[in-house]
Order: C-alpha cells, then sequence, then structure tokens
C-alpha cells in the first residue's frame, strides 16, 4: 500500500438511495456496482456499511452481500421514528470509526438527506476527507456545498435511468435541429455545447489563476482538479462529455485558455497560461489606448462594456490568457501599474475609467 493511497470507508443511507433511485430513475434495484468502481478510483475501501431496515430490501440485501458490503439492521419498531433511529446510528458509527481508525483518510456518506450536513462539518473538522453520493433529484441542496466532492448517482459509470434507456434514439435525433443531425460525432461524444463550455472555460480559468498566485510553484492538473472540486464539489468532467480530467485540458488547451506542458508524474501535466503568444504588456497598452480614445471621444468611459471596445480592437482578447479571474481583477492590475484610473460612479453603479499617467 503507498502512503498516499486513500482509505475509505463507506456509509450508504440504504433507504434513502433505494427510494431516489425508485421513485425519481424508475429503477427498481439501487445498483451497487457504479458506486464501488468509483469509489476504486479514488482509492481503498477499507468499510463497507449500509443501514436499513432489511425486511424492505430483500433483493437488495443479497446484491450487496455480494459486495462484502456489511448490512446493519435497522429494525421498525412500534411507537418509534425508524428514519432518525437509522440516521443516529450511521452518524454515531462514523464519527467512532474517526477515532478508532486514523488510517482512514475519506468517508464516503450516500445519502442526499440534509440531516447528515453536521456529520460532514464533524468529520471535515476532524480532518477527514468526506465525499457524498446521492439521487440529484431527492438530494437537499445544503448537502453538496458542504462535501469535498459529491457524486450524483445518475451520472455515474454503468448508470441508466429507465426513461432514459426506453427514449428511443429515433425520437431523440427528431428533436434535433437539422444541423446536429449531420454531425458525425455520436451522441456520446457530442462536444459541451457553447454556453455550458464558456462557463467551464471560466471556472478552469479563474480558479488556474487563483492557484498561480498562492501555489508558490508550478500548478499540476491535480492540484487543479482538487482546487475545482473545493470550489463546486458536484464537478465532474463527464458531465461536459469528457472521459477524464486530462482530456478536458486537451480540449481547453486546444481553445488557446491553457497551456500543458510535462510535470513529475505520468498523467499529472504542469497547467499554466499561454503568456507566450499573447504579450501581457501589450494587453495593458491596448487597454489604456482604448480608454484614452474613448475619453477624448465622448467622456471617461465606464467599466461596463470597456471589454467589448477591447475586442473591436483585438477580436481575440481574453484577460484570462495573462492569468486573471476577470475582467476587473485585470483593470485592477492596470491601475496599479498606472496605466489607468478608477473611480466609483455611485449613480451609475459602475467604474469610470480615465488613461493613467504612465504610458504601457
Amino acid at each position: 500500500m503507498t502512503n498516499d493511497e486513500e482509505r475509505i470507508a463507506l456509509f450508504l443511507d440504504y433507504e434513502n438511495l433505494a427510494i431516489g433511485a425508485r421513485e425519481q430513475l424508475q429503477l427498481s434495484v439501487f445498483d451497487f456496482r457504479p458506486v464501488a468502481d468509483a469509489l476504486a478510483e479514488r482509492g481503498r475501501v477499507v468499510v463497507r456499511r449500509a443501514y436499513a431496515d432489511w425486511s424492505r430490501f430483500d433483493e437488495d440485501r443479497r446484491m450487496l452481500t455480494r459486495h462484502h458490503v456489511e448490512l446493519i439492521e435497522i429494525p421498525q419498531r412500534m411507537g418509534s421514528v425508524r428514519k432518525n433511529a437509522a440516521d443516529i446510528k450511521m452518524a454515531v458509527d462514523a464519527v467512532e470509526l474517526c477515532f478508532e481508525r486514523d488510517y482512514i483518510t475519506t468517508f464516503v456518506l450516500g445519502t442526499g438527506d440534509s440531516d447528515f450536513t453536521p456529520l460532514v462539518h464533524k468529520l471535515r473538522e476532524l480532518n477527514r476527507r468526506v465525499i457524498g453520493i446521492g439521487v440529484e433529484a431527492s438530494t437537499s441542496a445544503l448537502l453538496p456545498p458542504a462535501c469535498d466532492e459529491f457524486l450524483f448517482y445518475e451520472r455515474l459509470e454503468g448508470v441508466e435511468p429507465v426513461a432514459q434507456r426506453r427514449a428511443p434514439a429515433r425520437a431523440a435525433r427528431a428533436k434535433r435541429p437539422a444541423v446536429v443531425e449531420e454531425d458525425p460525432l455520436a451522441e456520446d461524444e457530442q462536444p459541451p455545447a457553447r454556453g455550458e463550455e464558456a462557463d467551464l472555460g471560466v471556472l478552469v480559468t479563474q480558479t488556474l489563476s487563483g492557484l498561480s498566485r498562492s501555489a508558490g510553484g508550478p500548478v499540476l492538473a491535480s492540484m487543479l482538479k482538487r482546487a475545482i472540486l473545493r470550489k463546486d464539489p458536484t464537478f465532474s468532467e463527464t458531465t461536459y462529455g469528457f472521459r477524464g480530467f486530462s482530456e478536458l485540458l486537451r480540449h481547453l488547451e486546444e481553445q488557446g485558455l491553457v497551456a500543458l506542458s510535462p510535470g513529475p508524474g505520468q498523467g499529472d501535466p504542469e497547467v499554466s497560461f499561454p503568456t507566450e503568444a499573447h504579450d501581457e504588456q501589450a494587453a495593458f497598452a491596448l487597454l489604456r489606448s482604448v480608454v484614452a480614445r474613448l475619453a477624448a471621444r465622448s467622456g471617461p468611459p465606464h467599466l461596463s462594456g470597456l471589454k467589448t471596445q477591447l475586442r473591436k480592437v483585438e477580436p481575440d482578447f481574453s484577460e484570462k490568457r495573462f492569468g486573471y479571474g476577470g475582467f476587473l481583477q485585470f483593470c485592477k492590475a492596470a491601475r496599479a501599474r498606472g496605466l489607468i484610473e478608477m473611480e466609483w460612479d455611485e449613480a451609475a453603479d459602475d467604474y469610470i475609467v480615465r488613461p493613467g499617467s504612465v504610458e504601457a
């Protein structure tokens, strides 16, 4: 066992998952195999426990036993609240295991119930990584942001909701615009839509920008992925049609948003901005010249719309190529260099921008 291998303890609030799979995904059984495969990619699972009144899940019980999951019985008793009993038992066992097994580095909680949010906070407070798993439509909005990573069950490899399986491919093709039908790519190989791709580019470049300033060294793809998950625990490159994070980065490299170079480990390249092809000083000079021209023509411009004016001169302008998370950040860097001046306009609720005293 390598020193950096994750040791995982899995706790399943099974009734929550099974009901979600049945009602939201129309699945007769919650298939454990996709969960096991997803966790195998993240580390070594040393504890597997599932909590439920198993008299209601005969078929599921046999399936879980084949996967070496320990079944914790939460029987239904007259006058008791079974749901709370399962939640309390699972939470107590998780915290107890956290203290008894200090070699466990990651806790995986299979549930969409927000009642487990305090447990997530406590485990993270005890320096454990927490991954959540739940059915998207039955997962509380409070739970995923509390976790280090959150996996929606229906997005895992091998899970296919019944409604999706029954949808005829012909009917699906008929709903597409004609231009899409001519695309030679298969349906599962389609690139992300333009809006989704723009959001993806912003997420990756903003995160890379922050890491570039704080890491104190090269930014590796693995570091970037972990930072993105800290921002959005539900992030998965498969949502955008990519088989892996490296494939996603290669796509962004083709778009000119990032640059990749060999890293210290195989499959973990260094990620940076392609600044060598786009001189930062030239971008600052462009900003100052556009501000000066607009100010001479019709008075100092507001920040809103200024980026559009720059792109009229240089259509491929993007501040993200120089490591800035946004256009405001780029302008503040130019102000710090004395190239422009910025003053807040209360009436317009925006900055007024003027040419600075320093020539670019």
